[in-house]
């Protein structure tokens, strides 16, 4: 598989991001294609928080979250999935399937022998992480989530927002992705929206942020529909761990009426925290969710009844 390897330069002296990368290169099914992800925290910590980012970001809108879980004496793991962040990055578009983000995060889930797990998500780290409980043998291992500003697609456009967002990212091949962010967040420093560009030097790196929005799953026969239906059933019928939802209201694609849906069908899940300034990357107002997440789970309001 052609892939491409952004210099480690790129990465040097991000703004609040000074955690060290690790590598997996040999995961099966994937041998070859290098993953870094973050692993903060005690390795044989109780608790882990597994941070799931989504399109066009990286583990670097964790950067705020990441030191509240592990205060609180927790692991922390935020990958970076293929095509983003300083993960390779397959040339090829038809090569970002659902399937193929899906399998990659199980097979890293396995071999890091993850327990325990809090599940963070947000955007496509929603669409691919909220369905990997029914994968044999990971459902044991998570026992929390947080959720915000994501969905679980099932054949069907999202919102009016969403289509909108698709065509305009895709007549921009070359999506200037840290101007988008700090139009997003506009509290983000020049600096920070520099990280957001990091991991592409060019065009020819952007084959998964094109390739994402395409793949949301707007039509009944796309790859990952009935994995997601399914998901849907577990987390309304077969659920029992403790949940917390942060929105952020600003969102133009994941409105209160998409939010509203996940809050009802996740089993037990609380009313959510309502970040009225919040976009869409809500991890970038994540010390203030983070702390609330966890007072939410210490008192057992985000517990399933």
């Amino acid at each position: 598989m052609d892939a491409l390897r952004t210099p480690n330069n790129r990465f040097e002296n991000l703004p609040g991001f000074d955690f060290a990368p690790h590598d997996v290169s040999d995961l099966a099914g994937y041998e070859g294609l290098r993953a870094i992800y973050v692993d903060e925290g005690l390795a044989g910590a109780d608790e882990v928080f597994l941070c799931l980012h989504g399109q066009p970001t990286w583990s670097y809108l964790y950067r705020k979250m990441i030191p509240v879980f592990v205060a609180a004496g927790a692991r922390v793991v935020a990958p970076d999935l293929f095509g983003f962040g300083r993960s390779d990055k397959p040339s090829d578009e038809e090569t970002y399937g659902f399937d193929f983000h899906r399998n990659f995060l199980i097979a890293l889930v396995e071999r890091l022998d993850l327990k325990n797990i809090t599940l963070v998500v947000q955007d496509w780290g929603g669409l691919i992480g909220l369905t990997l409980p029914l994968h044999a043998g990971i459902a044991a291992r998570v026992k929390r989530l947080i959720i915000m500003n994501t969905t679980l697609a099932t054949g069907h456009p999202p919102s009016d927002g969403f289509m909108a967002w698709r065509a305009y990212s895709g007549a921009r091949p070359d999506l200037a992705v840290g101007a988008l962010m700090q139009r997003s967040t506009p509290h983000l420093s020049a600096d920070e929206a520099a990280a957001y560009d990091a991991p592409f030097p060019n065009a020819s790196f952007k084959a998964g942020v094109r390739a994402f929005p395409k793949r949301v799953m707007t039509d009944p026969g796309m790859e990952g529909v009935d994995t997601s239906l399914e998901a849907r059933t577990f987390w309304a019928e077969q659920w029992r761990g403790q949940s917390f939802m942060a929105w952020g209201a600003t969102d133009p694609v994941f409105g209160l009426e998409i939010m509203n849906d996940m809050q009802q069908l996740i089993r037990g899940c609380p009313t959510p925290m309502i970040i009225r300034d919040g976009g869409h990357f809500l991890q970038e107002w994540g010390q203030e969710i983070a702390e609330a997440a966890l007072r939410s789970f210490d008192s057992g309001l985000g517990r399933a009844g």
